[in-house]
C-alpha cells in the first residue's frame, strides 16, 4: 500500500503544478495560434527578420506581452522563425515570454520572494543580450537557413492554412468566425503535437517534489567555500532542471523547494532559467531545428544562463540583497486546490479551451494517417475513395494513405501518432 499511496502522493503534486499553471498554457497556446493565423508573414519578417539589436530589442517586449509557458513560448518562436524572423530573434521571444512575463513575477513572489522575482528581471535583462550575441557568433547564416528548412519540413505534418485571413483588418479578424476557426485549428494543432510531452513533464516534477531533502543536499555542495559551491550550484541547478521539470510557472514550486533544501541564490535562478533546456523541449528543438542546430543552440542557452546567474549573485550579494531567511518546505510543496484567482482563471480559460475546440469541431476532419485534425474547407490535401472525400495535413499523409487506402481506412493505422514525431523526418 505504501507504494500507491507513493505513487498518488506524487500524482498528486503533479496536479497541483498543473493546477497552477493550466491557465497559462491555454492562454500561451492561443497566443500562439494567433500568431500563426493572422500575422502575414511579411510583416513578421519586416518587425523581427534582421539579426540587429532592434530587432532583439522589440522580440524581448513582444515576448514579455505575451504568455509563460514553455511550450507555448516554443511554439510561437518556431512559428516566429518559420515566418521569417531570425533565429537570434526568435530565441530572444522565447527566453522573454517565458522569463520577463508578469504571471513568474507573481507566483515567484509568493514562493520565494520580492527579491528572487528582480534577480529574475536583472538577469533576464542581463541573459537577452547574451544569448543574441550567442546565436551570431556560434550559428553561421547556413545554419540558420537549414535550421528554417527543417522547421518548414517539420511543419509538413502540421499545416495551418492561413490565406483567407491574410487581405483582413484586425477589427475585421477579431469579429470573423473563419478567422478564429484558424486560430482554433493552431491551437488544437499545437496541443495535438505537445501534449505527450506536457503530460509528462508534470508528472515528473510530481514525482521529484517526492525526493527526500538529504537527495538535494547530495546533489548540492551547501557547506563549501562561497567560490566552489557557487560555481558548482549555478552548474548543476539547470541540469537538475534539464531531467525535471515542467513549465516556468510551475517549474517556481520546485526552484523554492531546493532553495529551502540549500541549493545557493545564485543556483535557484540559473535553475528557473532552465525551463528552455529540459528534455522534453530539447527534444522539441531537434524537431523544429534538426539535431546539429538544437545542440548549438542548447549549449549557448547553458553558457549564458549560468553567466547570467552568476552575475545577478554578484550584483545582489554587492547590494545586500540576498535573502538571509529560507522557507519551510511543507509551505512550498501543498498549496491544494481553493478557490482563489488561480481556480477563476482555470474555469474561464478551460472554457476559451473547450470554445476553440468546438469551433474546430465544425469544419474539422481527421486525417486517417496521422490523427491531425485538419480544416475541411481550407487544406488543399484530399482524395476521393469509395464515393467518399478523405482530407490530409499534407502532402506526405496524402501521398502514403493515396499509396495503400485500404491500410489507413480498415482501423488497423488510424490510431493518431505523436504527429510532429511522424513528420519531423521526411526532408
Amino acid at each position: 500500500m505504501a507504494v500507491f499511496d507513493r505513487i498518488g502522493d506524487g500524482l498528486w503534486n503533479a496536479f497541483q503544478m498543473a493546477w497552477e499553471v493550466g491557465w497559462a498554457l491555454v492562454l500561451g497556446f492561443t497566443l500562439s495560434g494567433i500568431v500563426q493565423a493572422w500575422i502575414p508573414r511579411s510583416r513578421m519578417e519586416r518587425a523581427l527578420g534582421g539579426r540587429d539589436l532592434r530587432s532583439a530589442a522589440l522580440a524581448t517586449g513582444l515576448g514579455a506581452a505575451s504568455s509563460s509557458c514553455s511550450y507555448a513560448a516554443v511554439a510561437i518562436a518556431k512559428s516566429m522563425f518559420q515566418k521569417g524572423a531570425s533565429l537570434a530573434t526568435a530565441m530572444v521571444f522565447q527566453f522573454a515570454s517565458t522569463n520577463l512575463v508578469f504571471e513568474i513575477g507573481i507566483v515567484m513572489w509568493i514562493f520565494l520572494g520580492w527579491e528572487f522575482t528582480l534577480a529574475e528581471f536583472v538577469g533576464g535583462l542581463l541573459l537577452i543580450p547574451l544569448m543574441w550575441a550567442g546565436i551570431r557568433l556560434f550559428v553561421t547564416r547556413r545554419l540558420e537557413e537549414e535550421a528554417r528548412a527543417h522547421a518548414l519540413a517539420a511543419q509538413a505534418g502540421h499545416v495551418h492554412h492561413t490565406a483567407a485571413v491574410e487581405g483582413l483588418s484586425w477589427r475585421k479578424r477579431v469579429t470573423s468566425v473563419e478567422a478564429w476557426s484558424d486560430v482554433a485549428h493552431n491551437f488544437r494543432g499545437d496541443w495535438e503535437m505537445l501534449w505527450k510531452e506536457i503530460i509528462g513533464g508534470f508528472a515528473i516534477a510530481g514525482f521529484i517534489a517526492l525526493l527526500p531533502m538529504s537527495f538535494f543536499n547530495g546533489l548540492f555542495i551547501t557547506d563549501a567555500p562561497a567560490p566552489l559551491r557557487l560555481a558548482e550550484n549555478v552548474v548543476v541547478g539547470p541540469l537538475v532542471a534539464v531531467l525535471s521539470f515542467v513549465c516556468s510557472v510551475g517549474n517556481v514550486p520546485l526552484a523554492a523547494v531546493l532553495w529551502a533544501g540549500g541549493i545557493s541564490f545564485s543556483g535557484t535562478i540559473a535553475f528557473i532559467y532552465a525551463d528552455l533546456i529540459i528534455l522534453p523541449i530539447l527534444l522539441i528543438y531537434r524537431k523544429y531545428y534538426g539535431a546539429k542546430a538544437a545542440a548549438i543552440l542548447a549549449g549557448i542557452m547553458f553558457g549564458t544562463m549560468v553567466t547570467a546567474a552568476l552575475a545577478v549573485d554578484g550584483l545582489f550579494a554587492a547590494a545586500g540583497l540576498v535573502p538571509e531567511t529560507r522557507p519551510d518546505i511543507d509551505s512550498i510543496t501543498d498549496r491544494g486546490v481553493t478557490w482563489n484567482y488561480t481556480t477563476f482563471l482555470n474555469i474561464v480559460f478551460l472554457a476559451v479551451a473547450a470554445a476553440l475546440i468546438g469551433l474546430t469541431l465544425d469544419r474539422g476532419a481527421r486525417d486517417p494517417v496521422c490523427g491531425m485534425t485538419v480544416d475541411r474547407s481550407k487544406t488543399p490535401f484530399r482524395s476521393e475513395w469509395n464515393g467518399k472525400t478523405v482530407y490530409f495535413c499534407s502532402a506526405a499523409c496524402k501521398g502514403r494513405f493515396d499509396a495503400d487506402p485500404e491500410r489507413y481506412l480498415d482501423g488497423r493505422e488510424a490510431a493518431p501518432l505523436a504527429h510532429a514525431g511522424e513528420h519531423g523526418h521526411h526532408h
